[in-house]
């Protein structure tokens, strides 16, 4: 048998740059007992990945090797089949979206979602945190009119329903909403022909989004945000880099605690879209800021191209 230990510490020896800032979690109970497995199991979790993510890349990492036929400590997995992704065309698959969204405004109400639009924003998202039905009903409608004509495409959050009741573009959810949808439901929602974006926030998450072939796929909370309370550590550009070359066939949205000055180490990972909250909200001129951010996001394409 291989020496796993040794297995182990290449990984870590060629990846521990990629991934420095995170605190090692413990390594999981095995479920295998290949080298491959093991060594990237124990390495993934010194990396920081919690248990889940770091049995997800142990399967792949696996997968990989027999595979090619060849354990690399140096090749960290990125083909969607050493993850079982579905095959491309997708047995399962929503509506598709562009796959360039370009800046997309996350924003608390209709009048918010008017005053982006107008402006020229290419992707906007409601997420108006309300319980009662009828005004949810309200505002949805109103920021479905305040989109026409523009030329942005609206996503609703959570309020699914709804969403396709009033003609919404698309809906986002996050992981705890699609596992609560039943298997009609999801049937249903495909069956609308709406769009639909999922968060992710690791390894797991992206497998299990893919298992339904969303629209499109959100990675993050990329920096730390005081917006809501996040169950898992900010990713960092490093993860993101990573996750970006895995899911190189969905449109991707990096989201949380992306600031204008963040924009550049944030695309050049290779995402098409960065959802940006507080740098159009709590800006000064919201209108202003939101030009010289779309400005600042072709200007890098550019560059690219």
């Amino acid at each position: 048998m291989r020496d796993t230990a040794a297995m182990a510490q290449a990984i870590l020896e060629h990846h521990a740059a990629t991934f420095a800032g995170f605190s090692p979690e413990p390594t999981p109970e095995p479920t295998r007992s290949e080298p491959a497995y093991l060594a990237a199991l124990s390495a993934c979790s010194a990396l920081g990945f919690i248990a889940h993510d770091a049995e997800c890349l142990a399967q792949a990492w696996l997968a990989q090797s027999l595979r090619t036929g060849t354990f690399q400590a140096d090749a960290w997995p990125d083909n969607p089949v050493d993850f079982g992704l579905q095959p491309q065309p997708r047995a399962q698959q929503f509506a598709a979206c562009p796959h360039q969204l370009g800046l997309y405004a996350v924003l608390p109400d209709a009048q918010w979602v008017a005053r982006m639009a107008r402006t020229g924003v290419p992707t906007v998202q409601l997420r108006f945190k309300f319980d009662d039905a009828a005004t949810i009903q309200h505002e949805v409608q109103a920021a479905v009119r305040a989109v026409q004509g523009t030329g942005a495409l609206l996503f609703i959050n959570d309020h699914w329903r709804v969403a396709i009741d009033a003609g919404a573009y698309g809906v986002h959810l996050g992981q705890e909403d699609l596992d609560a949808l039943s298997a009609q439901e999801l049937q249903t929602l495909r069956a609308s022909g709406i769009r639909l974006g999922v968060s992710t926030h690791g390894y797991a998450e992206m497998v299990r989004a893919d298992a339904v072939g969303p629209s499109y796929i959100a990675m993050g909370a990329v920096f730390p945000t005081t917006l809501k309370r996040m169950a898992t550590a900010p990713q960092g550009v490093g993860r993101l880099g990573v996750y970006a070359r895995l899911l190189r066939h969905y449109p991707q949205v990096a989201i949380g605690g992306i600031g204008p000055e963040q924009f550049a180490p944030v695309l050049a990972t290779g995402v098409g879209s960065i959802a940006v909250v507080r740098a159009l909200v709590n800006a000064t001129n919201p209108e202003e800021a939101a030009a010289q951010q779309m400005r600042q996001m072709q200007q890098f394409t550019t560059r690219l191209a």
